[in-house]
């Protein structure tokens, strides 16, 4: 890409946990970015990570029509990042990830520019999972508004601020038991959040044709069940799994929900039902890595670079990763 073919691109959402390896990736492609996000005070850490002037955060709230007017205004490619795990006061699943979507797009749309959104694998408008419903209709109403954007959908996002891994690894210190709602034999197809954040940034640069819809996954389908084996692997540590049938599984999360951070959510049982791997279609018609030309790198190769610090000694447990191999230049290093 020429000097003159670089962007201003306003990413919404980032500051979070895909956003920061997002805004990496487009400064070190030479892209400004404007980081806009509800606290941009929680952005500034990012500001080092391109040359001076070249990352700007910005306030702006999904909810907020004018805050989004003013966000995208001058940019020439727009990235919406934001999307809720769980709903909590304002937050809500219709006004975050199907009105904000159609907020962002509309916005886009008035100014012609080009649109990365950022879904999810599952999303489905007919889903009994409200969350999976909200992320369909954020896609509909984009493509809508934007007919050439690029919708991304990846399977479970991992990475060193992940707050899967790192949960259940967390647990995993404490408690003697691991929780298998539904025997833990629903298949996900992990995806590193560097691996997306190069799709993110690809697709910025018109590497893969608009108006359609990728799904990536990384390179092992693995159960829940594989994934928690794997995790205690790394950690050197052994636990007992309690298996939870749907059922009983339901009634527990309609209590946990109240609990701060809600633990667990109905809709996120009623997600579990559910396989979250690349589709066959995608696969057969390119819509997945392949057509970024990225490999996705493997559980293997990255959790010990982050889990380690839960190990009985951390990282002076014996076999544990050494210092250089903690650490990979393409992470976006932590505040």
């Amino acid at each position: 890409m020429r000097i003159d073919d670089k962007k201003l691109v306003t990413v919404f959402g980032g500051s979070g946990f895909l956003g920061r390896y997002v805004v990496h990736a487009l400064a070190a492609r030479g892209h400004r970015i404007r980081v806009a996000c509800r606290r941009p005070d929680l952005a500034y850490h990012l500001q080092t990570a391109g040359r001076l002037g070249q990352i700007q955060p910005i306030q702006a709230n999904l909810r907020y029509p004018w805050s989004v007017e003013r966000a995208v205004e001058d940019a020439d490619h727009v990235v919406n990042l934001v999307g809720i795990l769980t709903e909590a006061g304002k937050q809500r699943y219709t006004s975050v990830q199907a009105e904000g979507a159609k907020l962002v797009a509309e916005a886009a749309a008035r100014r012609g520019l080009g649109m990365v959104q950022l879904s999810a694998i599952g999303a489905d408008e007919s889903s009994a999972s409200q969350y999976a419903r909200t992320k369909a209709q954020g896609e509909r109403s984009v493509l809508q508004a934007v007919p050439d954007a690029v919708i991304l959908r990846p399977s479970i996002v991992f990475g060193a601020e992940d707050q899967f891994f790192n949960r259940f690894a967390d647990m995993a210190r404490l408690s003697p038991v691991l929780p298998l709602i539904g025997g833990g034999k629903t298949l996900f197809q992990p995806v590193y959040v560097n691996d997306v954040a190069q799709a993110v940034a690809a697709a910025v640069e018109g590497a893969v044709p608009g108006g359609r819809i990728y799904e990536l996954g990384g390179p092992e389908a693995l159960s829940f069940r594989k994934l928690m084996e794997e995790m205690l692997l790394v950690i050197d540590r052994k636990r007992r799994f309690l298996t939870i049938p749907f059922g009983a599984a339901e009634q527990l999360a309609g209590v946990l929900k109240y609990l701060p951070g809600a633990p667990l959510t109905p809709d996120q049982v009623e997600q579990l039902k559910h396989d979250n791997v690349v589709s066959e279609a995608a696969k057969a018609e390119g819509r997945t890595f392949d057509a970024f030309g990225i490999r996705p790198r493997t559980l293997e190769a990255v959790l010990p670079t982050y889990l380690v610090r839960f190990r009985p000694q951390g990282q002076f447990t014996k076999g544990s990763p050494t210092s250089d191999q903690t650490v990979d230049p393409e992470i976006a290093p932590r505040p």
